[in-house]
């Protein structure tokens, strides 16, 4: 008899990555996943690339690398912290990490102990939560609206609750709802955790997606006791396979995620961050990240118009500024989860929302992915959603 780790108990394979595995099938219209489109990954140019990483770095590209990351490429991420987020830093607080997600395993690592308390949006992104759990926290979920976490709900929670060890938000286009925190909030909850000193991690990896409005600061620019950490990635505004994203953190904080990651893997990729960093010196991000927002803000449109035909009044659902997903909840008799199986008869997929929720309930929402259908099929698809909640009321 195979004896695992305890903390084996805890973790469960993830419902979106199950449900990802049925959503393969060819003729399933699929909101399911939170994937970037695959047509607008710039395949030609990172072929470029690649043969030109190969040709001047040689075996150095094939090679072990410093653990903080490949410095020019750490440069660049510094440069565009900068630009589309108001953070001021250096290459020295920044260490590139295998995706964003791996910023989240750390963090727990770094931070948590048994039954510490995580305080997170309500609901809040199911990876982030999965990452976090074996480490055995107590989760407390921090009410929200759609302008984001309520800040005197984070204020009642904070005054009352001990162990408070760190705090997961997600200020832009969030996973899964889709909200934007605004600039009032912003600064609310900067007040409140400068007040309390509790680290928080700031997950940024939909921010540049913006179709319309104002950027808004991050909370990493508006720290003044280095109590943010902040995770970035490239897998949305460029392709996920190459598994690059990074933290920016103080150097005494990141230089417990450097030790993270010398234990995990470490080091990031030499050869990714070697073709990403050339590909950034042959071809204008910016010019690609625009291509990517004009194709994501018309499916968007082309889905909340659709949900606006097709589904019934007793739902809502968010209008989200930018990003990958709108959040639908139903009237409160009807099972997500259970309709789910309903709508794959249909041949239409969504992601349920109660796993969202670490401390359970709210069976009667769903997360919508926009950016990964085309225009035609987005239709057809909310119009066949809208079929099965309709045949759901009561």
């Amino acid at each position: 008899m195979v004896r695992f780790a305890d903390r084996m108990n805890l973790l469960t394979g993830s419902e979106i990555r199950e449900l990802l595995k049925l959503t393969a099938q060819p003729d399933i219209i699929s909101f399911a996943g939170g994937l970037p489109a695959p047509e607008l990954f710039p395949v030609e140019g990172m072929k470029e690339a690649s043969m030109k990483t190969l040709d001047e770095m040689g075996r150095a590209a094939l090679q072990y690398s410093t653990t903080e990351g490949f410095v020019p490429l750490r440069e660049k991420i510094v440069a565009r912290m900068k630009a589309k987020n108001n953070i001021d830093t250096d290459v020295d607080h920044v260490l590139v990490t295998s995706g964003s997600q791996q910023g989240l395993d750390f963090s727990a690592r770094v931070f948590l102990n048994k039954d510490d308390v995580v305080l997170l949006e309500s609901p809040s992104y199911l990876g982030a939560v999965n990452a976090f759990k074996a480490c055995e926290p107590k989760f407390i979920e921090v009410p929200t609206d759609n302008n984001g976490m309520i800040m005197e709900e984070l204020e009642k929670i904070l005054a009352k609750t001990e162990n408070v060890k760190m705090i997961y938000v997600i200020p832009d286009f969030q996973n899964p709802s889709g909200r934007t925190w605004t600039l009032e909030r912003r600064h609310k909850f900067m007040e409140i955790i400068t007040k309390y000193e509790i680290p928080v991690i700031e997950d940024n990896p939909y921010g540049e997606l913006r179709f319309e409005n104002e950027n808004m600061p991050s909370l990493k620019s508006l720290d003044t006791k280095g109590l943010v950490i902040f995770l970035g990635t490239f897998s949305k505004i460029l392709a996920p396979g190459y598994r690059l994203g990074w933290v920016c953190a103080e150097a005494e904080i990141l230089a417990k995620y450097n030790f993270m990651k010398q234990a995990a893997d470490l080091q990031a990729s030499t050869v990714a961050q070697m073709e990403t960093n050339t590909f950034l010196d042959m071809y204008d991000l910016d010019e690609h990240v625009n291509k990517i927002k004009e194709v994501y803000g018309k499916r968007r449109d082309c889905m909340l118009k659709a949900m606006d035909a097709h589904f019934p009044k007793e739902c809502t659902w968010t209008h989200p500024d930018g990003g990958l997903f709108t959040w639908v909840v139903l009237p409160e008799y009807i099972n997500a989860k259970e309709m789910a199986t309903q709508c794959l008869e249909k041949k239409v997929a969504y992601v349920p929302g109660g796993s969202f929720f670490p401390n359970g309930g709210h069976e009667n929402t769903f997360r919508m992915n926009y950016s990964c259908m085309p225009e035609e099929k987005i239709e057809e698809g909310i119009k066949r959603i809208g079929e099965v909640i309709k045949a759901n009321l009561r």
